[in-house]
């Protein structure tokens, strides 16, 4: 019943938007000029690896993320991977085995630790990915990890066992202390930069760095890759691709945003430059959840 009411709301805002001059979302190069959608495929299909930072909760960006994928395929073919924040390393075998028809959705879907809003927003980009022998990439620590972080620090996973460490980023982790993604994050919490404020951070720092490790590890000359996560993940090509950077000054990146705001026909500055595409959804949009 929920993915009906979700269905009928887009349904109902796109006849809306053909009806009359309205329409749901712009998307904007980091010059501020609209941008069709071919053209914006065009752009960043020759990316090594391009991601889409989404909305978590807004349809519209979900949407658009599935019609990426689909668009960056036809390009692509059997070059082309696909990775997801959303899923966690440790849940590569049950993905890999939903894929290949060996597991049916109902048992992936009660052992896999999915999102809330997995059934709206990122099944159809599996079933996608299933329907195409496209790979799907869980490039996400284990939360369990991040959690071990979050109350000790990043010296805390010194303890793990080998097979534990498997599932993240190599160690010891390296914390860019100083890029604004970070510093950012403990100003939005107060700007008191205590070990407590600091260890959350660097939680979030070892997803960035595990997320881009597994990049990396699926990813080699010739394959094009495409990830989805929050935006903050790859906003200001900072987070994830700091880490990608380090590792290969070389590769091209390509990124893409989502916000939410009052007028979509304009951007400002600042998010302006904080993709190569940004793309404005109207505040009114329906959310999944």
């Amino acid at each position: 019943m929920k993915i009906k009411l979700l269905l009928l709301s887009i349904t109902a805002l796109f006849i809306l938007a053909m009806s009359s001059d309205l329409k749901p979302y712009n998307i904007f190069n980091n010059k501020g000029k609209v941008q069709k959608f071919d053209k914006v495929i065009n752009k960043i299909a020759d990316a090594d690896i391009v991601f889409f930072g989404e909305l978590h909760n807004n349809a519209i960006s979900h949407w658009l993320e599935l019609e990426v994928a689909k668009a960056l395929y036809a390009k692509h073919g059997d070059s082309f991977v696909m990775g997801a924040e959303m899923y966690e390393a440790d849940q590569q075998l049950i993905i890999d085995e939903y894929l290949s028809g060996a597991v049916k959705y109902k048992y992936f879907k009660d052992q896999a630790r999915l999102w809330p809003n997995d059934e709206t927003d990122y099944a159809p980009i599996l079933r996608f990915s299933k329907e195409n022998n496209i790979p799907m990439i869980a490039t996400n620590v284990p939360r369990r990890y991040a959690a071990i972080v979050n109350k000790g620090s990043l010296t805390a996973l010194d303890s793990l066992s080998d097979e534990a460490k498997r599932y993240i980023a190599p160690l010891p982790i390296h914390y860019f202390e100083d890029a604004d993604c970070y510093t950012g994050m403990i100003a939005a919490m107060g700007g008191h930069k205590s070990a407590r404020m600091t260890n959350i951070v660097k939680a979030q720092a070892l997803k960035d760095a595990t997320m881009a490790h597994f990049i990396l590890a699926n990813w080699e000359q010739g394959k094009h890759f495409y990830h989805f996560n929050g935006s903050y993940h790859s906003d200001n090509h900072e987070s994830i691709i700091l880490y990608l950077k380090k590792a290969n000054p070389e590769l091209k990146i390509a990124t893409i945003t989502s916000v939410s705001q009052e007028n979509i026909d304009t951007i400002n500055d600042k998010i302006q430059m904080s993709a190569d595409f940004i793309i404005a959804i109207d505040e009114d949009m329906t959310n999944t959840y």
